[in-house]
């Protein structure tokens, strides 16, 4: 899904990723004995355990970066909810709900303006970049229901409608790590 991020999402996501160094900090020996990342982030956490104040706060942006850097973080989400109990992955899983619903609405609510502009009638089979990968990556979306739901906020502007997209795209990536989570424990990660 090639959609633009806005400078504002990018730094939320940065910060969330932060959270996530964040906590990683606070790792024992014993906990960083099963953690499944790279020995270049081992180091770094034991590095940042002597700091505190800016120093700390300086170092533990430095591991957000090496984590920011192509590393995927589905390992580590799942490592700090099984050992703290984190809430992390949750909280990543709702923002990418909330981006997704309103990505969808903001090239819908763009494509019926332009249909305005021409003055033509706006139709539900829209011209959509994100549906389609969207729909490809999380394979419980229904392209129709969320086409009509889409179709129903644009022309009402009923909260109803607003809500009821949260829910198809939460429910959808909810299964979409329910059956990675699965893959995983198949394969012994």
């Amino acid at each position: 899904m090639d959609e633009t991020i806005s400078r504002s999402e990018q730094k939320r996501r940065f910060k969330r990723i932060e959270d996530v160094a964040e906590e990683l900090a606070e790792l024992t020996d014993k906990d960083l004995k099963k953690f499944p990342g790279e020995r270049v982030i081992w180091e770094e956490i034991k590095s940042i355990r002597g700091l505190s104040g800016g120093a700390r706060k300086r170092q533990v942006k430095h591991l957000a970066k090496i984590l920011r850097q192509g590393l995927e973080l589905d390992a580590v989400y799942d490592f700090l909810s099984k050992r703290k109990g984190s809430q992390l992955k949750e909280k990543t899983q709702l923002h990418e709900a909330e981006h997704l619903r309103d990505a969808l609405i903001n090239e819908a609510m763009e494509d019926f303006q332009h249909c305005r502009s021409m003055q033509i009638d706006w139709e539900p089979d829209w011209k959509s970049a994100l549906l389609g990968p969207a729909v490809a990556k999380y394979q419980r979306l229904d392209e129709d229901a969320l086409r009509k739901t889409v179709y129903q906020y644009v022309k009402s502007h009923n909260r109803l409608y607003y809500r009821e997209l949260f829910r198809m795209v939460k429910a959808a990536i909810d299964q979409f790590e329910m059956n990675r989570r699965a893959r995983a424990a198949e394969n012994g990660d």
